[in-house]
Order: structure tokens, then C-alpha cells, then sequence
């Protein structure tokens, strides 16, 4: 593909996966940061409608690669999908693109998986053996690191069965429930690395237009992932109480404190960043806290 037109720099364009499981959740969560689009025919590219920032739908495996070309400014990928091909620049050479922000969905993990006969001093000793993956150069960057000189095959597809085929001893994929391993009569053992969906970009700032438009994206974006099982919690209590009420709540926001007329007591509300339970509820109920109430908070922006 080409490199950017001089068009470009004055819009954003977001690369997605087309389909697959992270696919749905990267579309509601820019969706929820008050992105709206019009479609192609093809459905490929999505034309920003309430920002100057555009959609392209792909494969996850090249998203990278047009973040490299500058085809795209920012792209939704999978931490391993861009570690690996961070892996493969040479010593000495400075991938174009970086994690921005972890997203919070799409967790997995790269592990080893061996045959469920061996034992634990067999899945031990991995010198010698034969490691079949999509992922060559994390795994032979996390060989390296411990010293293990295996050998790695790689495989596009159907890692899973290579060990019965006998193209390899054991394999190192992608495992989420660990549901396809047990099918192939596979355990996993060492993890090599966690992953989940990522937001990449650029290592060098935008010096355009799009520094600004990034800008106004991420501010949202923050907001939405900050506010991810967070509540606003109000209650009414003594002055006295409040600071042995607040120890109660290490995860709220410095609060709103205002006086009741005409009584010594107070309105307390604080954006909760973590789960508020009943437990906590009764807790601060006990501390001197009534009229508790907890409401969800659809946006906030710092």
C-alpha cells in the first residue's frame, strides 16, 4: 500500500481487526468514546462521521506492518501480534510503533504447551527439542534469555497438532480457556508472555494535524478506561465521620463535601474506582454513613 496522502494528515486513521474475537469489542469501545462512522461498500475502510478520524477494517497480523508503512496513525492489535513483529527488527534497529495503552479485553497468554503424557522433568528439559509456533521471534527471544537451545519451527496455522504429526516435540500458541489444548491432548507449562488488546502507535509524535486529533481521541479514551467499573457513591453523615469514612474508600476520588442547612452533618459524593459492594456499603453504613446511594457513570472527562 502507499505511503500516507497529503489528505491524510488531516485525519486519524484507526486500524481494526475486520473479524474475530477482538474485532466486536475494539468497535464498542471507540463507539463509547463518541466515534460514529459511514461504511464502504466493501466495508474495509469507515469514514469518520463525528471526527476526522477514519476506520480500517484488516487482518490483525497487518496491522503492524501498516502502522510501520504509515498507512495507518493508530491500530487495535494484540500484544503478542506486535511484540513479534517488534521482534523481528534487527540488533540495533528501532521499531516504528509502540504500545500506547493496555485496552483491558482480549487476554491471553503465549505459553508452551507439551503432550499431557510427559512429566514435569520432561517439560523441563527443552534441549534439543523441536518448539512449533506463529510467534519465532518471541519465542526464540524467551529461549535466548533462559539459556535453551531448542529448536523453533514455524507454523502459520495449526500449531496444535503438530506434535502428533511429528513436525515438533512441542508447541508455544496463543491459549485463552486452554479448551483447544486439552482437544489435542496438550497441557500448557511455561507462559512467555501476557497479552491482551493494545492500542499502537507511532514512536515518533505526529507533527501535524493529527497531533491534535490523537490528542482529543486519547483524552477519551482514558476517560472510558478509567471509568470502567467505577461508580458515583453519595451519602449524607456527620463532619466527625468523614475522615475515618474516607479511609473506608482508598479508591475514590478526592470528594465533593457540602453542608447539609442547619445541621452539623454533610453530603459526601466520590467517583469509586473499584467494584462498591454491599460489603462496603454495610461498612460505611457502621462508620456513620446513611442515604447511601450508588449510580453508575456513563462519562467524565478530567
Amino acid at each position: 500500500m502507499s505511503a500516507p496522502s497529503g489528505a491524510m494528515r488531516e485525519r486519524v486513521r484507526i486500524a481494526i481487526q475486520k473479524s474475530g474475537r477482538l474485532a466486536e469489542p475494539a468497535r464498542a469501545l471507540l463507539s463509547s468514546c463518541g466515534l460514529s462512522w459511514r461504511e464502504s461498500r466493501d466495508r474495509l475502510f469507515c469514514h469518520g462521521d463525528s471526527t476526522p478520524i477514519d476506520l480500517l477494517l484488516v487482518r490483525d497480523d497487518d496491522i503492524p506492518g501498516l502502522l510501520a508503512e504509515g498507512t495507518c496513525d493508530l491500530g487495535i492489535v494484540g500484544r503478542n501480534v506486535l511484540l513479534e513483529r517488534a521482534s523481528g527488527y534487527g540488533t540495533g534497529e528501532v521499531p516504528p510503533f509502540r504500545e500506547w495503552r493496555g485496552l483491558g479485553f482480549g487476554a491471553c497468554r503465549l505459553a508452551l504447551a507439551v503432550p499431557q503424557a510427559w512429566s514435569d522433568s520432561q517439560a523441563a528439559a527443552l534441549d534439543g527439542l523441536r518448539i512449533a509456533t506463529s510467534y519465532p521471534a518471541l519465542v526464540s527471544q524467551w529461549l535466548k534469555e533462559r539459556g535453551i537451545a531448542a529448536d523453533v519451527v514455524t507454523l502459520s496455522g495449526s500449531v496444535e497438532i503438530a506434535p502428533r504429526l511429528g513436525t515438533a516435540d512441542l508447541i508455544c500458541d496463543i491459549v485463552s480457556s486452554g479448551a483447544t489444548l486439552a482437544a489435542n491432548q496438550l497441557r500448557a507449562t511455561d507462559i512467555v508472555l501476557d497479552s491482551e488488546a493494545v492500542l499502537a502507535g507511532p514512536v515518533a509524535p505526529f507533527g501535524d494535524a493529527r497531533a491534535e486529533i490523537a490528542g482529543l481521541f486519547l483524552r477519551r479514551l482514558d476517560a472510558v478506561l478509567g471509568l470502567r467499573d467505577s461508580k458515583l457513591l453519595m451519602f449524607q453523615t456527620d463532619s466527625a465521620n468523614v475522615p475515618a469514612l474516607m479511609a473506608l474508600l482508598p479508591d475514590a476520588e478526592r470528594p465533593t463535601v457540602m453542608q447539609v442547612d442547619g445541621t452539623d452533618r454533610v453530603a459526601l459524593q466520590a467517583v469509586c474506582r473499584g467494584t462498591v459492594t454491599w460489603q462496603r456499603l454495610e461498612d460505611l453504613k457502621r462508620a456513620g454513613a446513611d442515604a447511601l446511594l450508588v449510580l453508575p457513570v456513563e462519562r467524565m472527562l478530567a
